[in-house]
């Protein structure tokens, strides 16, 4: 138990003290006193702590964030069970122990009846608003954490999804120099033709990089300069082919994937005019698809591993589809999955998001109704009790309304964490899943 807990129980017990001694007690004496604050303490003790034990118990055991519904009618039912048990105790106490007013006999007959009923429907009151509390409160904790996590999820998706981006721009940079290099040597002519042709590629790289996704249309004519670039060097030792249906084009891919399956291509293959690397790009159902015939040549420097990798982390930051590759003795295959539309770079939409805080907001209003309507009924019953005892001992109608409104609370209960809508909602997926069948 916490500190500010036990010195709330001892603000209580002088409070009550207070009330008990001053417009309930006859003889204003220190015995009177000390009795009084005696009761008042072991009533705000032993009830307070015996609450607070159920309390931290069912927290550890069945938190509000994890079981709901499950914590939901515990809670109803072990502060029945334990107020029951704890009120009778104090009773006992004060009426058969320390003030000896009554035998043990006496005090489990019908004459202190209506006396417990009286404080067990006080506790309940007590103890129903400190649950209620206790789940308003977990509630706040578990709404912040997961705004906490779901900031922290964006930003790492963010700011991982930026790094990939970010290692395009040298990445291509580097190979397009290396080609360029080469070519100044072998053929200078086509290294101007070359360095022209790349100035207008750089140029899409500079645009496309910080996008997340681009249409196939837009990836398919960077990908046919880029290759004009690749024959200005390799000439006839490399051959491009290109079949993707036009009701494809306006589909989206990650920018400059093509670009760099084309450099993996070529850096993992040897080609020659005997043996020309043929490379096809087109498109399979809801994939576009670049493969080539195998011809594997032994790697004198390291592969970096920015290019396959990479477009496998982005499309993970993207989608739930997957990049597909096939493999065989003779030819190599990568399938990159072409989306219908621009999804955000986190998992989930804005849309899902906010259609889910709205049933979970629903499903909160209804758990507050209820512990609402069961600290109502708690208080006025306790009310009702107290002014039929005072006007009339005899005549006992209290009965009524506490056990008509008790089956109305009861069915509350029942309607809220037993047969609510989300009963209704899976007997309907169930019906129609059968039909279905």
């Amino acid at each position: 138990m916490k500190r500010k807990y036990f010195t709330t129980l001892l603000w209580t017990s002088l409070g009550t003290t207070l009330f008990f001694f001053l417009f309930f007690n006859d003889e204003k004496t220190l015995q009177t006193f000390l009795i009084t604050l005696l009761l008042s303490t072991m009533y705000s003790f032993v009830l307070g702590f015996g609450n607070g034990f159920i309390n931290e118990f069912l927290n550890r055991k069945f938190p509000w964030s994890e079981a709901t519904r499950t914590r939901a009618i515990l809670s109803i039912i072990s502060i029945i069970i334990g107020n029951f048990i704890l009120v009778y105790f104090c009773n006992y106490m004060n009426y058969v122990v320390i003030q000896k007013t009554a035998t043990t006999e006496e005090f489990f007959s019908s004459k202190y009846g209506v006396t417990n009923w009286f404080m067990i429907n006080i506790a309940l009151l007590i103890s129903a608003f400190l649950h209620a509390k206790g789940f308003m409160e977990e509630l706040k904790k578990t709404s912040k954490k997961e705004v906490v996590e779901q900031k922290l999820i964006a930003k790492s998706a963010n700011a991982q999804f930026e790094s990939l981006k970010n290692q395009l721009d040298p990445h291509f940079l580097f190979n397009s120099l290396n080609v360029l290099s080469s070519l100044i040597d072998e053929n200078p002519k086509q290294a101007q033709k070359f360095t022209a042709s790349m100035s207008k590629i750089y140029r899409y790289v500079l645009e496309q990089k910080d996008k997340e996704l681009v249409t196939v249309e837009d990836e398919i004519e960077f990908a046919k300069t880029y290759c004009e670039l690749l024959k200005t060097r390799f000439e006839d030792s490399v051959d491009f082919t290109f079949d993707v249906a036009k009701e494809d084009y306006q589909k989206y891919v990650v920018p400059l994937a093509l670009q760099l399956l084309l450099e993996n291509c070529i850096k993992h293959n040897f080609a020659t005019s005997s043996k020309p690397l043929i490379i096809r790009i087109f498109s399979d159902g809801s994939t576009l698809c670049i493969e080539n015939n195998l011809q594997v040549r032994e790697q004198i420097k390291e592969s970096s591993g920015i290019g396959l990798a990479n477009i496998v982390q982005r499309y993970s930051l993207l989608t739930e589809r997957n990049v597909f590759i096939e493999k065989s003795e003779d030819h190599f295959k990568v399938k990159l999955p072409m989306l219908m539309a621009k999804p955000q770079v986190s998992n989930s939409k804005p849309e899902d998001d906010s259609a889910a805080y709205q049933r979970a907001q629903k499903r909160v209003k209804e758990i507050k109704s209820f512990y609402m309507n069961l600290i109502s009924y708690c208080t006025v019953s306790a009310f009702l009790i107290f002014i039929n005892l005072f006007t009339s001992n005899r005549n006992h109608w209290f009965w009524f309304p506490v056990l008509g409104w008790g089956i109305g609370v009861a069915s509350h209960a029942f309607q809220v964490f037993g047969v609510g809508e989300s009963w209704q909602e899976k007997k309907i997926r169930e019906i129609m899943n059968k039909q279905k069948k």
